[in-house]
C-alpha cells in the first residue's frame, strides 16, 4: 500500500488542524482510501517559531517550491490564504500534474474558473469545500446530493462574525458597535473588520455557491453587496414587534435561467428555520424543483470544522485517484449566465420613514407607492412624543427593485418625508 503523499501551504489554525485529523485518523483514513495518507512537507513563514503541535522539523520548510516542485508530492492542501502568489503556486501545481485541496474562498470566487479549467487540461482534482461555511459539506452536497435536481434557490448565512453581531444586537439589544468591539475581542472580527462587515466575505462565498448551483461562471461583481453596519438597534426591535429577525443573507435566485445574487441584511420571519441560526454559526437554504426546502446548518470557521472539510477533500481526491477518474467530473459551470434586471428582481420590502407628524403625510406617502405600482401589505403610523415628526413603517407586497428605487428616488423630493431611515428585503 504505497502511500499518497500530502504537500500542506500554510500551517496557521487551519494547517494545524489539517495535521491533527490527518495524524491522529490514520487508521480510519487509510480504510477509506486503501492506503495510508501522510504529510510529506509544510511550508510555514518561520522553522523556527515555536508551534502547538509536534511536528517532524524535516518536514519544514519556508519556500513553497520546495513543495510545488517535490516529485513525490501528489496532493497540494492550500490553507495559506492570499490571491496572487497563492494562484501561481496552484497553477504551478496544477501544471505538474498534481491534485489540489484549497480553503480560498477569496481565490476560488475571483479565478475559479481558470483554476478549473487549467485542472481539466491536466486530468487534476480541485477541491474547495472548506471555502464555504466551514465545516458544512454544501458544495459536495450541491455538486453530489443536488446532480439530479434543478436549484432555484440558494438562501444562506455564511459569514459568523456578521451573525455573530446581529445575535447579541436582538437578543441584547446592544448597539452595533458594542457588540462589534466585544467580537474582535473574542477573536470572532478582525482588527479592521470590513470584508466582514460590509459583506464581502459573504459575497465572495456566493459567488461560488451560485456558480455551482446554477451551473454558470458567477462573477463577483455580479453580486449587489450591503453590509450590516447600517443595522440599528431600532431597526432590529421594530423587526422584532412585527414578528422578524434581521440576518445578513446571501440570496442567489434562478428563474427561467435568469439569476440574481445579492448579499443584504434581510428580515426573516421568526418562524422560518434561519432566523433561529444564532451566534457564529452559518446555515445555507435551498430550494430545489424536486426536493423542495432543505437547510445545512453547523459551523462556519475554526480549526477543526474547517480541517474536517479540507480531510473530506482529501479523501475524495485520493479516492479518484486510485480509481483513475481525477479531473472527470465534468464542467460545473456550463450554462450561459444571464442576471436579471432590477426590474426582473422582486421580492416584499420594510421601509421605516421619519415624517411630519400632520394631517395628509400618510395619503401622500401611500400614493407615491401607487405611482410605481408597489402594493402595501401593511402600513404602522406611529408618534414620537415630544418630537415634531412621526414614524411610518410600510411592508409591501412582492414589488421589483427598480420600483422600489424609483419609490426612494421620490421621497428624497417630498418635503414631508424627512428621512428614509431603513430599508430591507423582507424573507419568509
Amino acid at each position: 500500500m504505497k502511500p499518497v503523499k500530502v504537500g500542506l501551504l500554510g500551517l496557521g489554525t487551519v494547517g494545524t488542524g489539517v495535521v491533527r485529523i490527518v495524524e491522529g485518523h490514520q487508521e480510519d483514513l487509510a480504510s477509506q482510501v486503501g492506503s495510508p495518507i501522510v504529510i510529506e512537507k509544510v511550508l510555514v513563514q518561520n522553522k523556527s517559531k515555536a508551534r502547538n503541535i509536534a511536528i517532524d522539523a524535516d518536514k519544514l520548510t519556508e519556500d513553497p517550491w520546495d513543495i510545488i516542485r517535490h516529485p513525490d508530492i501528489d496532493v497540494i492542501v492550500e490553507v495559506m490564504g492570499g490571491i496572487g502568489l497563492t494562484k501561481e503556486y496552484i497553477l504551478e501545481a496544477l501544471s505538474r500534474g498534481k491534485h489540489v485541496v484549497t480553503a480560498n474562498k477569496d481565490l476560488m470566487a475571483l479565478h475559479g474558473p481558470e483554476i478549473l479549467a487549467k485542472a481539466q487540461e491536466n486530468r487534476c482534482d480541485v477541491m474547495y469545500e472548506a471555502s464555504v461555511a466551514g465545516g458544512i459539506p454544501i458544495i459536495r452536497t450541491l455538486v453530489e446530493g443536488f446532480s439530479s435536481d434543478r436549484i432555484n434557490k440558494i438562501m444562506g448565512i455564511v459569514n459568523g462574525t456578521t451573525n455573530f453581531i446581529l445575535t447579541k444586537m436582538s437578543q441584547e439589544g446592544a448597539s452595533y458597535l458594542d457588540v462589534l468591539k466585544e467580537a474582535q475581542e473574542l477573536g470572532y472580527a478582525e482588527s479592521d473588520p470590513t470584508s466582514d462587515v460590509e459583506g464581502l466575505d459573504a459575497a465572495r462565498k456566493m459567488t461560488i455557491l451560485a456558480t455551482i448551483g446554477f451551473r454558470a461562471n458567477v462573477a463577483l461583481e455580479d453580486v449587489s453587496v450591503q453590509g450590516i453596519s447600517s443595522v440599528s438597534k431600532e431597526d432590529i426591535l421594530y423587526a422584532k414587534r412585527l414578528g422578524y429577525e434581521v440576518k445578513l443573507l446571501g440570496i442567489a435566485e434562478r428563474q427561467d435561467d435568469l439569476i440574481s445574487i445579492s448579499v443584504q441584511p434581510t428580515m426573516v420571519k421568526q418562524s422560518h428555520p434561519i432566523a433561529s441560526v444564532n451566534g457564529v454559526f452559518n446555515a445555507v437554504y435551498v430550494y430545489g424543483e424536486a426536493v423542495g426546502e432543505t437547510m445545512f446548518y453547523g459551523a462556519g470557521a475554526g480549526e477543526l470544522p474547517t480541517a474536517t472539510s479540507i480531510v473530506s477533500d482529501l479523501v475524495a481526491v485520493v479516492k479518484n485517484l486510485k480509481l483513475g477518474v481525477n479531473g472527470m467530473q465534468g464542467s460545473l459551470a456550463y450554462k450561459e449566465k444571464k442576471l436579471k434586471t432590477d426590474d426582473q428582481i422582486s421580492s416584499k420590502y420594510f421601509l421605516l420613514l421619519k415624517v411630519a407628524d400632520r394631517a395628509g403625510v400618510l395619503a401622500r406617502i401611500t400614493q407615491v407607492f401607487a405611482d410605481f405600482e408597489v402594493s402595501l401589505e401593511s402600513v404602522l403610523q406611529q408618534p414620537t412624543p415630544s418630537n415634531p415628526e412621526a414614524e411610518i413603517i410600510v411592508i409591501t407586497h412582492d414589488a421589483n427593485k427598480a420600483a422600489i428605487q424609483k419609490v426612494l428616488a421620490t421621497f428624497e423630493s417630498l418635503d414631508v418625508v424627512h428621512k428614509v431611515k431603513s430599508v430591507y428585503r423582507v424573507e419568509g
